[in-house]
């Protein structure tokens, strides 16, 4: 009796032992994503600077991304049509990784841009092949993982534009920087790769270089549009504006992004819970009033100080916008994920230029201005989407 008791509880100590690891494999993908592009963002200031460009130029170099993002569908559509999520998240992981540091050697605004260019076609690959991988797990458990997986992405977003802070007070260059990251992240993305489940099979991904929703998805595309030219120009320009318009130090600027995303990684934390509780409609329609009233104060702070709390009001509401609307458009299959996802990347491409016009123009306080009222389209389209529920 007593070794036929014991048996069941040494083969749930074997299961334990092997599956607890599998189940961090995604989390760890997904933090990876945002500490290089949080590393990357928090560096944008001190990167402009080291090459001289202008409010214009940089929104040249910044256009270069979007654009990248745009080029990355064949090559996505070929990687895990041939391979899968697993191997194309390793083998896009590693050249984001090397992309990285060819960006702090960039040593004028040409090869900038072309680094720039690179960056959002790999990061663009390595993109679609973790919410591949995390659709296919929801669709295993029967869970709602995507926010929680976009809030750790902010997480590691966090510690990136953090980390970049306190690297540009010691003065150290983006490229020492980025060459200190990227041994640690490798070793870091081989035991994410060895601990997902080995399955190796191809995925259908959208063969298309781009495509646009049509009917009730179009409001949903919207949706990713405006919502990718904000919180993507948040991310390339909070740091520039309180550089430039309150004279922030190379530490104290990228703390903008830094409290932007530690609001949005506190509110995707809890996003599926109150999904269940309040509807993804309603939040997304609320969450960007507050994001727009976010963006004001920043516009009319006072000083830098008052602004970071701004910018951090306004990433606890635009927090859930993605989450929901991926999740929505996964609703309608595959075809109408890719769609909506070819919608936002063309916001990443048009963002920058507009918001480095606007700056050129009529200033950085007008250009954070210009965000807010785009809040204000995303609450009213939110509450015209019938397919956000």
């Amino acid at each position: 009796m007593h070794t036929t008791a014991s048996a069941p509880r040494s083969s749930f100590r074997f299961r334990f032992s092997f599956a607890q690891p599998q189940q961090y494999a995604l989390p760890v993908a997904f933090a990876l994503f945002g500490l290089v592009m949080g590393s990357w963002a928090g560096r944008i200031p001190a990167l402009a600077e080291g090459v001289k460009v202008s409010h214009s130029g940089l929104s040249m170099v910044l256009l270069c991304g979007g654009l990248g993002a745009l080029l990355s569908f064949p090559i996505s559509s070929f990687l895990m049509g041939r391979f899968g999520a697993r191997k194309s998240l390793l083998m896009s992981g590693t050249a984001l990784l090397a992309v990285l540091v060819s960006i702090g050697m960039a040593p004028d605004v040409a090869r900038l841009m072309m680094a720039v260019l690179l960056l959002g076609v790999t990061a663009s690959v390595y993109d679609v092949a973790i919410n591949s991988a995390a659709t296919k797990r929801e669709k295993q458990t029967g869970k709602s993982e995507m926010s929680r997986l976009h809030g750790i992405s902010c997480a590691g977003g966090l510690v990136g534009a953090t980390l970049g802070s306190l690297m540009a007070s010691m003065k150290i260059a983006p490229v020492t920087h980025f060459l200190m990251l990227v041994g640690p992240l490798a070793l870091v993305l081989w035991l994410s790769f060895r601990l997902m489940d080995a399955d190796g099979v191809p995925e259908q991904v959208e063969k298309k270089s781009f495509a646009l929703p049509r009917g009730p998805l179009a409001l949903l595309g919207l949706l990713g549009f405006l919502g990718s030219m904000t919180e993507g120009s948040i991310a390339d320009w909070s740091g520039v504006f309180l550089k430039q318009h309150f004279g922030a130090s190379d530490g104290l600027a990228p703390l903008a992004l830094s409290a932007f995303s530690v609001m949005m990684l506190m509110s995707r934390l809890v996003g599926d819970k109150l999904k269940m509780r309040f509807g993804a409609q309603r939040l997304v329609t609320i969450g960007s009033l507050v994001g727009a009233s976010g963006l004001m104060f920043a516009v009319l702070a006072p000083s830098a100080y008052f602004a970071l709390a701004g910018f951090a009001t306004a990433g606890l509401g635009l927090a859930l916008l993605f989450p929901f609307v991926f999740s929505a458009a996964g609703t309608q299959g595959p075809m109408a994920l890719a769609a909506v996802a070819s919608m936002a990347y063309s916001g990443t491409l048009m963002g920058p230029p507009v918001i480095g016009a606007v700056a050129h123009f009529a200033g950085m306080q007008a250009a954070i201005g210009y965000l807010g009222g785009l809040a204000l389209i995303i609450a009213f389209v939110a509450s015209r989407t019938r397919l956000l529920k």
